[in-house]
């Protein structure tokens, strides 16, 4: 690679090669069962079934698939199933682009002409560096899926680096030592792969592996760096005497600077003894520090920041918020580092469960220290931890093993309470799907059970087993429901004879669920026990996906309204009103009721789920209907001496309501809102349904905003009105007090970064955007100034006193 100081490279654009690599074969794919053999020795080969394995391989370029697929031929005498084939493509080195990937999808040909898909992986043929990448490559199969070139691929080959055990660890190992990148040391070597040899078979015996394709890539005598053909990679003379930017290729990119390292290193040799203990920040480090400790979670630390807070670390470890701040500046590759820096966080100032919840997020791997964050997560009462429940099921995903610290708290607190019990189960329910980390929620939901059987042996009043069925129940009862909405979607005609057919089928086929027997804990509020449906009370939405309006009797002689929905998914819907339930406690908690309604929803499957049912109707249907909002609730309280003909307490309502979402709209970015999607109930709540598009995305244009429609301020006299001068000092003042809970809030979104949440995981900068909104660079008064002028300019646009954008905005609503 280097001589004389000299890299040495390819450049893609001037290999005219064609494409070319080596299937070699495919590991842990079960040895399928064979049939019992038959009386006739003589059918024996015609009963015997093996798999026949075919690897197709499709190049895609920038997401479009290029040229035609190749495939080997098939393999047929069982495992080890072994190919060892070259596959050449017609695409050359030369026509590849940065995202060029390879898609390799395993077809089992031995049940027909169509053939079955053993799994698919996908592949970029350029490393994060734009170097081409050579040599073995290991691809995790995803079962049962074809792969797709998409950019994000689906079907990610590469295993995430949080999952990589021990095999994958050393296989890399291996592949740097074949290329090269480790010096050969000949008895060191036989003494290595004679362990890895012991450690494989280890890990095949104890752990569950995916299946895996090995392919192997082409090498060069030099590195190959991405360069596009035509383009300039060398500047010439006269470029480097303007003041033309020019991009060339750097191989040490985003490398440790080692005098960089060196220097940080030395520093803080000096400063790891008793020395640091009694030092005390000047004036200008200490508003340094303030700053770094008033940093939101979002934002790294720099390697000056970070030297800073390690230098003073004793001097902080009074200031609790602090502390997060002092993980992020230790580094933890160094042993010594990581054990003093343990030992102090174990002696720091005790911090907050907000504080808890970032220690948690896939930027700490230390055991330690997300030890230390269960450990004040034990501080918070049933009903905080269920805010954050959805979150902490998420965060299993970053701990280092199956049965964590984090698993064993979540179930110890399950067990005791019966509703974190029934959500704890089903979001990990939920994440079964996900063939990623299907292990590690499998572990969890086995330790869930096995807790709550435990509890039945434990506490003689109890009986767990009951407890534990209870729950069970729950699954069968959304499979029954499952197949009714299919026999439903089957009545052909009007939507009032699938209504009718939905009545029929609970009153004959289904009618075991009219009178359970025994109670079943509803899944939106387990303490809720749930009879039997009402036939007649039973209904359907006029949906594309007709949606099932349910009506169950309850224990306590009541009645519960769910909605099951089955074909769309919930996760979202779920998470933002999971936040709304959670900003209406932290308001709450300010003394601060805005009449918020945060309806329950429980995402079951991905494609499945319920949402609890609230009597209501929308602005489109009661502006059909009254003509105005005003209208509307004149109907149900009347007040003559009340202002605009209406109770004040209902005017109160309607106008807290409207500043409560509007804010919380806001901050959560919610998109596509129109007057189907704005309820309001008989007094005067007003509450927002389907959020299908947060942190910013709409699919209409020129979004304003803030979501205030016309007709809304109409209700609260106008723009000039005092009822609406009061709209707008609730906005403010709410907005201020969720801005002080903004660490809080953006914790609990980067907990979701790798849930299937099509618009957390899709968005790069979900966090930033959501931080965005809070305008954490604003003192409380210039706060209040900002959301005064969000609301001007959005009202403003919603009446004709202006043009252009304002049209724009008011065509949102139409």
């Amino acid at each position: 690679m280097a001589n004389g100081g000299e890299f040495r490279f390819f450049l893609s654009c001037d290999i005219s090669l064609p494409l070319a690599f080596r299937v070699d074969r495919l590991l842990h794919y079960p040895t399928p069962t064979q049939p019992s053999p038959p009386q006739d020795c003589t059918t024996l080969a015609t009963n015997k079934k093996v798999p026949e394995l075919v690897v197709e391989c499709k190049l895609y370029i920038d997401g479009i698939q290029f040229g035609l697929p190749v495939s080997t031929r098939l393999e047929s005498s069982g495992p080890p199933y072994f190919w060892n084939e070259v596959m050449t493509l017609t695409a050359k080195y030369r026509d590849l682009t940065s995202l060029s990937q390879l898609a390799f999808t395993v077809w089992d040909m031995s049940s027909g002409e169509d053939g079955n898909i053993v799994g698919g992986a996908t592949i970029f043929l350029f490393n994060n560096k734009k170097q081409l990448k050579t040599g073995r490559q290991k691809l995790r199969l995803w079962p049962q899926k074809e792969a797709d070139g998409r950019v994000p691929t689906t079907t990610p080959g590469k295993v995430p680096k949080n999952e990589r055990g021990e095999i994958e660890r050393l296989e890399r190992l291996v592949n740097k030592h074949e290329r090269g990148q480790i010096q050969h040391v000949e008895w060191l070597d036989r003494l290595f792969f004679r362990a890895m040899d012991k450690a494989k078979e280890k890990c095949e015996r104890t752990e569950n592996l995916y299946p895996s394709l090995v392919v192997e890539f082409c090498s060069f005598e030099h590195r190959v760096v991405f360069q596009e053909s035509g383009a300039n990679f060398y500047a010439p003379a006269p470029v480097l005497l303007s003041n033309q930017l020019v991009t060339v290729w750097d191989p040490e990119l985003g490398r440790t600077n080692p005098s960089e390292h060196k220097q940080l290193k030395l520093a803080r040799s000096l400063t790891r003894g008793i020395i640091d203990k009694d030092l005390k920040p000047s004036s200008n480090e200490r508003k340094c520090l303030q700053r770094i400790i008033k940093f939101p979670p979002t934002r790294s630390l720099q390697v000056d920041e970070k030297q800073l807070v390690w230098k003073f670390r004793f001097s902080l470890m009074s200031e609790k918020k602090a502390l997060t701040k002092f993980v992020r500046a230790v580094d933890w590759s160094d042993i010594q580092e990581a054990k003093q820096a343990v030992e102090l966080i174990r002696k720091w100032e005790t911090i907050d469960v907000a504080d808890a919840l970032e220690l948690l997020s896939p930027d700490f791997e230390s055991e330690e220290v997300r030890a230390y964050a269960v450990n004040i997560l034990e501080r918070a009462d049933d009903e905080e931890l269920q805010c954050y429940l959805l979150q902490l099921v998420q965060a299993l995903r970053f701990e280092r093993s199956d049965e964590s610290c984090l698993a064993h708290f979540l179930v110890k607190r399950a067990v005791s309470n019966i509703e974190i019990a029934s959500f704890l189960r089903w979001y990990v329910v939920v994440e079964l799907r996900d063939t990623a980390y299907a292990r590690r929620y499998y572990s969890t939901y086995d330790l869930l059970e096995n807790g709550m059987m435990k509890f039945a042996r434990d506490d003689g009043d109890e009986d767990g087993f009951r407890l534990w069925q209870s729950l069970t129940r729950q699954t069968e009862l959304m499979a029954q429901l499952g197949s009714i909405m299919k026999d439903v979607k089957q009545v052909r005609g009007s939507a009032q004879k699938k209504i009718d057919g939905l009545r029929q089928l609970l009153s004959g086929v289904f009618s075991e669920l009219t009178n359970f027997d025994e109670p079943i804990r509803s899944p939106l509020a387990p303490t809720v026990l749930l009879t039997g449906v009402i036939p007649q009370e039973s209904s359907i939405f006029k949906s594309a996906l007709h949606p099932l309006r349910l009506a169950f009797k309850t224990a306590n002689g009541g009645i519960s309204k769910i909605i099951y929905k089955k074909g769309d998914d919930l996760r979202q819907d779920q998470l933002v009103i999971q936040m709304v339930s959670l900003m209406d406690r932290l308001l709450k908690l300010e003394n601060m009721d805005l009449h918020l309604t945060p309806y329950r929803v429980l995402a079951t499957q991905p494609d499945e789920g319920m949402l609890e049912f609230i009597p209501s109707s929308s602005l489109a249907q009661i502006l059909s209907e009254h003509r105005t909002i005003t209208s509307y609730l004149q109907k149900f309280h009347p007040d003559e001496d009340g202002p605009f003909g209406i109770t004040a307490q209902c005017l109160e309502t309607f106008i807290k309501s409207c500043a409560g979402y509007s804010v919380i709209t806001y901050i959560m970015g919610v998109g596509d809102r129109h007057l189907d999607n704005l309820l309001l109930t008989d007094d005067g709540r007003l509450f927002h349904v389907d959020f299908a598009f947060i942190l910013g995305k709409d699919p209409k244009p020129f979004p304003p905003p803030m979501k205030l429609c016309k007709e809304m301020v109409e209700a609260m006299g106008g723009a000039e009105s005092q009822y609406y001068t009061r709209f707008k000092s609730y906005c403010c003042e709410a907005y201020n007090i969720l801005r002080k809970s903004s660490s809080l809030i953006l914790n609990l979104f980067n907990l979701m970064r790798r849930s299937n949440i099509p618009d957390i995981t899709n968005e790069e900068n979900a966090g930033l955007k959501l931080q965005e909104k809070f305008r954490l660079d604003l003192e409380d008064e210039e706060a209040i100034h900002f959301f005064q002028d969000l609301i001007n300019e959005s009202v403003s646009a919603l009446f004709p006193q202006m043009v252009e954008t304002i049209h724009r905005w008011a065509q949102y609503w139409r």
